[in-house]
């Protein structure tokens, strides 16, 4: 991760203490610090790492003016004459440090073994994580089909009540059995509405993250949680109510501003658009998810494409860089003892690197057993996408028989008017 990109600037007065005296400037956050930088001369005042900080407070200074104080080991650090307004820098401030700090500890775990394995095994996790969320859209993408087989089901057995009717009406009014032709099939309308519904409220989240809420102005800005499902995606607020939920076919556009905020809005024609601009510092993870449901929606806006690459989406040069580093990693696997490069001459830091990059028993262990979960996922995938190729054609059979039947009894409703 890019340590300098800027997630967010606002501009402010800083408090230096060495001269008693406000400084106008800029501060800025970054994924991992947060920094002020003076207006007039450009200096860099600022520049501390956010699991360095104690406290981030709201406070007034000379009991008047609206302060947002950071509390930095022993250094308190005093900002002032915020825009677009204190809560909205607060918010933002406190979810990245918060975010930082519950991610510390796993981080510092994963600082203290740096080997090749460790990172293979990362590197597959990833992997496998992202095939996990994979099954469970084409899941939901499978009940989906089962319900429109249901409601074609239903179709039928109307268009059956349908010809019944018709058959009634057309035969002579001396025909004695006509009363008894349409009767029964009409009892199974509820229990089919329940099943729908059941299926609607059985579906699974995705990935659920916090998140900071932007509606409309940059004021009205507040914490809230993103929730990510096969058939959508739904935002609430820190009480759990729910702001707005977007189903798949109401997103018109998803732009991403940067790997940490995106916008989603639906449009509508003599009205205002619903718009949302969503900032999180667990961004990263969703994205490619939205990528993958919103591929013709997505749009990676020129921050987001530096920093990905230009030219490139996120998702790309992920899937490049694991496989570039993947490569590399099984190649010091599988001939540990000959050079990376296939070349002679290496000198012997690069024998000592190359050493270095041997995994260990129980690590070849434990990828072995993310192996074996990736191809059971692989099985599964492809099981249920035959599965799914056999429910298209029998939709598409019963719906070209549903045309023909419903143009058959237009045709005999014409001739009885």
């Amino acid at each position: 991760m890019n340590e300098d990109i800027r997630i967010h600037s606002w501009p402010c007065s800083y408090y230096l203490d060495t001269s008693k005296q406000w400084v106008s400037g800029r501060l800025s956050l970054t994924p991992v610090a947060i920094k002020f930088t003076a207006g007039k001369t450009g200096e860099l005042l600022v520049n501390f790492h956010l699991s360095s900080i104690s406290e981030i407070k709201k406070e007034s200074s000379n009991l008047i003016f609206s302060s947002l104080t950071i509390l930095e080991k022993s250094t308190k650090h005093w900002f002032s004459s915020l825009q677009p307004s204190r809560n909205v820098v607060f918010n933002i401030l406190e979810h990245f440090w918060r975010e930082q700090l519950l991610s510390s500890q796993g981080a510092e775990a994963a600082a203290l073994q740096t080997t090749k394995g460790k990172e293979l095994t990362g590197l597959l996790t990833g992997s496998q994580k992202r095939l996990e969320d994979t099954a469970k859209v084409l899941h939901y993408q499978g009940e989906q089909f089962d319900s429109i087989m249901r409601g074609l089901n239903k179709i039928e057995g109307d268009m059956d009540v349908a010809d019944r009717l018709l058959t009634e009406l057309e035969s002579p009014s001396w025909w004695p059995f006509s009363s008894k032709l349409w009767k029964a099939p009409l009892e199974t309308k509820p229990k089919e509405t329940a099943t729908v519904s059941d299926s609607k409220n059985q579906e699974g989240i995705i990935i659920k993250i916090p998140v900071i809420i932007t509606h409309r102005t940059d004021s009205n800005v507040k914490p809230g949680k993103l929730t990510l499902f096969a058939s959508g995606l739904e935002i609430r607020d820190c009480n759990s109510q729910v702001i707005h939920r977007f189903e798949s076919k109401d997103v018109d556009d998803i732009r991403v501003h940067t790997p940490y905020e995106i916008t989603v809005r639906q449009r509508f024609i003599g009205k205002p658009d619903t718009s949302y601009r969503l900032l999180s510092a667990k961004m990263p993870e969703v994205i490619p998810i939205l990528e993958m449901q919103f591929s013709k929606k997505i749009q990676f806006l020129e921050d987001a494409l530096g920093f990905a690459g230009a030219g490139k989406s996120p998702q790309v040069d992920l899937g490049t860089s694991i496989w570039q580093a993947a490569t590399g990693l099984l190649g010091g696997v599988v001939q540990p003892s000959s050079p990376v490069g296939g070349r002679e001459g290496m000198d012997s830091d690069h024998v000592q690197l190359q050493k270095q990059e041997k995994i260990s028993q129980e690590e070849a262990k434990e990828l072995k057993q993310i192996l074996k979960k990736l191809k059971g996922l692989a099985l599964e995938t492809e099981a249920e996408l035959e599965r799914q190729d056999e429910a298209l054609d029998s939709i598409t059979t019963s719906v070209d028989r549903a045309t023909l039947n419903i143009d058959k009894q237009n045709r005999r409703m014409k001739k009885l008017t």
